[in-house]
């Protein structure tokens, strides 16, 4: 690993040569090590195994041994979960919120809330495209869950394009969908809409 960190420090110190600046200049003598240490966080979702986040998980109601109630089976929803990814084909930002929900299976299992949320954080952290990484998320929620239905939907701006290229802000909305989200597009699809606020 520190002879890939050495090669990747060089690259950097070659791309500031190839836009004309002087790498040697006090503000830029350590920009190298910087910019390294900086995509490694920003691309730290490699290694992390979201279905691993997933893997903990329990019965929201402990009182399925009376008859008078039931398991969880409402829908869940963690909304408006902030993400910084990068684009792989300018590895430049984007910028947004996750909306994830899903419906407990019959026997009710639920994780914790913070879980969607690193879910949605590992994904993030890699070199991505936006229907790519919300795909991945309801995919991982489906796999672990397996629960009656799951429901994405991603929002983001994108800086490739307000910032170079065509050089127009707007933003991007995607969405991933199983089960009775898919299904029932009167019921369960609509409500998930209304407690996001779409």
């Amino acid at each position: 690993m520190p002879g890939k960190v050495q090669q990747a420090q060089e690259g950097i110190r070659q791309l500031l040569d190839l836009i004309g600046e002087d790498r040697h200049r006090e503000g830029l003598k350590e920009t190298p090590a910087r910019v390294v240490r900086a995509w490694m966080e920003m691309t730290s979702g490699y290694i992390i195994d979201p279905l691993e986040l997933l893997r903990k998980s329990f019965v929201l109601d402990d009182r399925n041994d009376d008859p008078m109630f039931g398991s969880y089976g409402e829908m869940i929803i963690s909304k408006d979960i902030p993400f910084v990814s990068n684009c792989e084909h300018h590895m430049m930002p984007f910028i947004g919120h996750a909306h994830v929900g899903y419906i407990p299976n019959a026997e009710g299992r639920v994780v914790g809330l913070s879980k969607i949320a690193r879910v949605v954080d590992a994904y993030a952290r890699r070199l991505q495209i936006q229907e790519r990484m919300t795909q991945q998320i309801a995919d991982a929620i489906q796999q672990a869950l397996n629960p009656l239905g799951v429901m994405v939907v991603v929002e983001a701006t994108h800086t490739c394009q307000a910032y170079r290229g065509i050089k127009k802000e707007g933003s991007m909305v995607t969405s991933a969908l199983y089960g009775v989200f898919r299904d029932n597009t009167n019921q369960a699809r609509s409500e998930f809409l209304e407690l996001i606020g779409r």
